[in-house]
């Protein structure tokens, strides 16, 4: 089951989930299948080792108290998009063709460049937005194929925002949104958000980046 949660709390969490994904992963038979060397897995992040810092070590730390520790009964591959969406894909096929047995991502853009490139190594994916909606999962119940983790479910969020917004400078009557064109998820939150500028009598004007 892929774990939905809406609270803004996650930061904290969501890795230690990505942990016990990870952990339940690894005693897949295919994991199983490479018993005579440690376990491999791969981590795919689009940022850099600077901004990813505290969530990277929360993931081996997570995993250390499980007794999978790096270097020593696990191997860990890490591949970093530097915040370039371009890379990502090129860096999911690298990791498939290390043959891991396990990957972990955050992210739409990571999980979705992951989803294209493995139909059969377990994903387990954090900071989703969406996951249906990407279409990375069939459903938060019933999530299908190689990949699970933790969703941010929480579109509405664009919605909220604009409220705020109107809260702040109440004669206002349109807005520009800055879109990360290459994400999945900003398209999802643009829906939300023209849903909720239509209801406010705002017009938006979308700019992709």
């Amino acid at each position: 089951m892929l774990v939905s949660d809406r609270s803004t709390d996650v930061r904290r969490r969501e890795f230690t989930i990505l942990v016990i994904g990870a952990a339940a992963a690894l005693s897949h038979p295919l994991a199983a299948q490479h018993s005579r060397k440690p376990p491999r897995i791969g981590i795919l992040l689009p940022g850099t080792p600077a901004s990813f810092s505290l969530r990277a070590k929360a993931l081996l730390d997570g995993l250390g108290a499980l007794g999978y520790i790096e270097d020593r009964t696990i191997t860990v591959g890490w591949k970093w998009g530097q915040d370039k969406v371009d890379i990502l894909p090129g860096l999911a096929q690298e990791l498939v063709r290390d043959n891991v047995d396990v990957i972990v991502t955050g992210g739409t853009a990571a999980a979705k460049a992951l989803k294209d490139a493995t139909r059969s190594i377990p994903i387990v994916m954090a900071i989703i937005g969406d996951p249906v909606a990407a279409g990375l999962v069939d459903s938060l119940a019933q999530p299908g194929g190689n990949a699970t983790g933790f969703s941010i479910v929480a579109p509405e969020l664009g919605g909220k925002r604009l409220e705020l917004l109107k809260e702040i400078a109440p004669g206002m009557t349109s807005v520009a949104v800055l879109l990360n064109a290459k994400n999945p998820q900003s398209q999802i939150e643009l829906k939300e958000m023209r849903v909720a500028a239509q209801a406010m009598s705002l017009q938006l004007h979308p700019t992709a980046g």
